[in-house]
């Protein structure tokens, strides 16, 4: 399943979903890619949404790759191999987290619209445009656990199978349109469209689906 562009995945994953009757359901989509999709499934579920906004951690000398992630409230996730095989030490670790916090942070002043979305005893659905390894994912979740949600779920179009698979460890369901087996994985390559969005974008399209 190829899709025109993230609104087009949206609508798919939303349909998707839509087969199930889901318990207060709130929609909590990762930016900057995951906020088209998460308003169409907000859209379809009639359900609440916000903002979870969990970033990479880059590493160092190839920061379009990463060695984990880190969550708003500072719940890091690691991958111990890749950390392992770089070298890093806590501090080299506690510095990039500290640096990545800071932009976490921005994205969370110049984003949120209202009051936070309160997940206490919701069916919370977290969204993204795809999975790579899956560990900014690991961290979005981990930290709306902590809220004291009732259930997890995580919904992309896209993914390999070994970042289901971890995330089946973390969510109580995960429910993906596109599972590759195996091969180099790309997101951009199940997307006709895969444009950067703006800062402006992500607010215009927030803007479009009311925080309830």
């Amino acid at each position: 399943m190829m899709f025109k562009d993230r609104r087009d995945a949206g609508k798919k994953l939303a349909e998707r979903l839509a087969r199930e009757t889901w318990e207060r359901p709130a929609v909590y989509a990762i930016p900057r890619g995951g906020v088209p999709i998460g308003c169409e499934i907000a859209r379809k579920l009639h359900a609440s949404i916000d903002l979870i906004m969990p970033r990479k951690l880059p590493i160092p000398y190839n920061p379009e790759a990463g060695f984990g992630a880190v969550a708003p409230d500072g719940t890091v996730v690691l991958n111990e191999e890749i950390v392992s095989h770089l070298g890093l030490d806590k501090a080299d670790i506690d510095s990039i987290v500290m640096a990545v916090l800071d932009e976490v942070q921005r994205r969370v002043r110049e984003y949120q619209m209202g009051p936070p979305l309160d997940p206490k005893g919701r069916t919370i659905i977290v969204v993204d445009d795809g999975l790579a390894s899956g560990y900014t994912m690991i961290a979005a979740v981990r930290a709306l656990r902590k809220k004291g949600p009732k259930k997890v779920v995580v919904a992309v179009p896209c993914s390999p199978r070994t970042s289901v698979e971890r995330l089946e460890q973390e969510a109580d369901e995960v429910i993906c349109l596109n599972v590759q087996g195996g091969g180099a994985f790309a997101v951009a390559s199940y997307y006709e469209k895969f444009p950067d969005l703006t800062d402006g974008e992500v607010l215009a399209e927030m803007g479009n689906c009311a925080i309830t």
